[in-house]
């Protein structure tokens, strides 16, 4: 069985286990074993995204430039990860609602898709501390669930959804819908062949 190299764009530990985690989901499908490597590589986007744009952007830019990092220092990947976790801001029956969202970008180097994780929520304090304030969404919501760190284990999404869902969880779910092309070939190659 092969072994595949999966370079990730982050040396944080929720993240690293959520792409071992979703990589456990659909090994099978590709047949092999894998072996992740995280890089601590910058998103070249603000620290705390407010845009689904700008997250989607985090996540690629990250990929990219561990991309060429792995190239330049001689390190073999066969799968580059960007992660970014963010803001995107919704308006809805004039009323501006704010969402905590987790995005993957995916690339072997010749093809590339992007994934999330769904969406939850802000409350409005919380939304404005970060969004008005300039409050990296780290630090706030440590002040806001009066606790330290919480960004290294359930993460805010853990905070807001009573952990049900954590912050490993929601990057997991967005490697996993990321990563769709590359092991469900058979329906996005059928799908495309449709489409011509």
């Amino acid at each position: 069985m092969a072994t595949l190299q999966i370079a990730v764009a982050s040396t944080r530990r929720p993240k690293l286990d959520a792409v071992t985690e979703a990589f456990s989901s659909f090994a099978s499908f590709l047949n092999a074993e894998i072996n992740i490597t995280g890089f601590e590589i910058e998103s070249g986007v603000n620290h705390t995204p407010s845009s689904r744009e700008e997250l989607m952007r985090g996540a690629r830019q990250r990929a990219q430039a561990l991309a060429i990092h792995c190239n330049s220092a001689g390190i073999a990947a066969n799968f580059f990860i960007g992660l970014e976790g963010g803001l995107d801001q919704v308006t809805e029956n004039f009323a501006t609602r704010v969402f905590l969202e987790s995005w993957a970008y995916v690339t072997d180097g010749r093809t590339a898709h992007f994934g999330s994780s769904g969406s939850i929520e802000l409350p409005t304090s919380l939304a404005d501390e970060v969004l008005l304030r300039g409050t990296e969404l780290s630090i706030a919501i440590d002040r806001f669930a009066g606790a330290a760190g919480i960004r290294d284990n359930q993460g805010a999404w853990g905070v807001l959804s009573g952990n049900l869902v954590t912050r490993q969880e929601s990057f997991r779910l967005a490697v996993v819908t990321a990563f769709a092309p590359f092991y469900n070939q058979k329906i996005y190659q059928g799908a495309a062949a449709a489409g011509a």
